[in-house]
């Protein structure tokens, strides 16, 4: 990995050009991630399935996800960005083409594991090009700008590929989709290198045994799980959302129309966009304050819901609207945790330590996803009661991650306060932002 030095003689144009075909291969992940959420009362007539079926094949998606996380950040590490941002592509391309020929559910199932495996490379991958092509001052807010970019997959999933599937078919739309993907592998391999010195120093081949030894050696750093639970508590609400109970929710729990639900979409990710830059400004300037935004943006969240979830019947429109926009706040903060990941491990091991913060937000995902299923099933189907009911789910998953916040911001301060390391008085910090000092 290059110095701060190196990185910040390189030359502009190539930097932003090599990341911003990272960030276009994201947002097309993103889009690909997210269709069948938007699209999903449509996935279950077509398939004539339930809304447990539904979200069983959301919940292979994101096992697939969680379960290529590890060996992801291994092949960044080893063979570098470039080469796993274009087997991304390829994937969710392949995936997107599947699903919009299936006419069977094993073939759902197989394209929603190849999309998922896709989905699990591409963010690790771009993260490993910033630190690698940027100063490292620049590192915590262009993190945070690639996830709110990515998020404009959303609105191409939410607006024009649910328009084009109105319009043109099922079959038009998400080949439309998968064309996309497989034409941003071909600009990666045209334009993305790993390094300005175009060298890669790959990380050394290893047995099943040294592999476990590294898992568990990055996992012992407090900031790594530190990153994990912060991960977890912010993001998950956000992706269950955006993922697939959102949409459904908005037009069939609170009685919007499906252009009503697209636009509160579409103002998620406007949200994410103004809100993204703050938080990484931030976390730039108070380093040994990131634990705070992470569990400022999980009371935020917990608060909101449950002010949504205490109305019987729809919650009026400016209430979904802060909903919304707090739920945004959930992916820029899930992007503290990867950076407080990244200053707690060496550069070998980035690649894998980001994977496993990454990990957090999506167990929890796929622990919400598979009960809210089963929840609305058993109470009949796509009711608001059985959405008022199952959104009741994310409750223990909070708990869980502010008590793991807590007890891993404990060992990590005391790890820092051995080397000499302390956080600036919280009087300071505020003085600092007010312009005092």
């Amino acid at each position: 990995m290059p110095t701060t030095e190196e990185a910040a003689v390189v030359r502009p144009v190539r930097a932003w050009a090599v990341w911003g075909v990272g960030v276009v291969a994201y947002i097309l992940t993103v889009m690909q991630r997210t269709t069948l959420g938007v699209v999903g009362l449509q996935a279950a007539d077509r398939f004539s399935v339930s809304a447990s079926v539904l979200s069983a094949f959301v919940f292979i998606q994101i096992a697939v996800y969680i379960t290529a996380q590890i060996p992801a950040g291994l092949l960044v590490d080893r063979w570098g960005p470039r080469a796993m941002l274009v087997v991304s592509c390829i994937l969710s391309s392949s995936g997107q083409l599947v699903l919009g020929l299936a006419a069977s559910l094993p073939l759902v199932v197989l394209a929603r594991v190849l999309v998922g495996t896709g989905d699990a490379i591409v963010f690790v991958a771009v993260l490993g090009l910033v630190p690698r092509w940027f100063a490292a001052r620049r590192v915590p807010l262009l993190t945070q700008l690639t996830l709110i970019l990515g998020q404009l997959g959303q609105i191409l999933s939410a607006v024009p590929f649910a328009a084009l599937l109105h319009r043109a078919g099922w079959s038009v739309a998400f080949g439309s989709a998968a064309a996309g993907s497989a034409l941003v592998a071909v600009l990666a391999l045209a334009v993305v290198r790993n390094t300005p010195a175009r060298g890669w120093s790959s990380a050394p081949s290893m047995s099943a045994r040294e592999i476990g030894a590294q898992v568990r050696a990055v996992w012992a750093r407090p900031g790594t799980k530190l990153g994990f639970f912060g991960h977890m508590g912010t993001s998950f609400s956000m992706i269950v959302f955006a993922l697939l109970w959102g949409v459904p929710y908005l037009v069939s729990g609170q009685h919007l129309s499906p252009s009503g639900a697209g636009a509160l979409i579409s103002l998620f990710v406007v949200s994410t966009i103004c809100v993204g830059p703050v938080i990484g400004v931030l976390t730039t300037r108070h380093p040994m304050r990131r634990s705070w935004l992470l569990l400022a943006v999980i009371a935020a969240n917990a608060l909101t819901w449950t002010a949504v979830l205490a109305i019987s019947g729809p919650a009026p429109r400016w209430l979904l609207v802060l909903l919304v926009v707090v739920l945004s706040a959930g992916g820029p903060g899930s992007v503290v945790g990867f950076d407080i990941a990244r200053t707690s491990n060496p550069g070998p091991n980035l690649g894998l330590a980001q994977s496993i913060v990454n990990l957090g937000g999506f167990l929890a995902t796929l622990l919400v996803l598979a009960v809210m299923g089963v929840v609305i099933t058993a109470l009949g189907g796509f009711t608001p009661q059985a959405f008022r009911v199952a959104w009741l789910v994310q409750y223990p998953v909070w708990v869980i991650a502010v008590v793991g916040v807590l007890i891993s911001r404990r060992k990590a301060r005391r790890l820092d306060a051995a080397r000499g390391l302390a956080p600036r008085p919280l009087r300071d910090v505020v003085a600092g932002i007010r312009g005092d000092r």
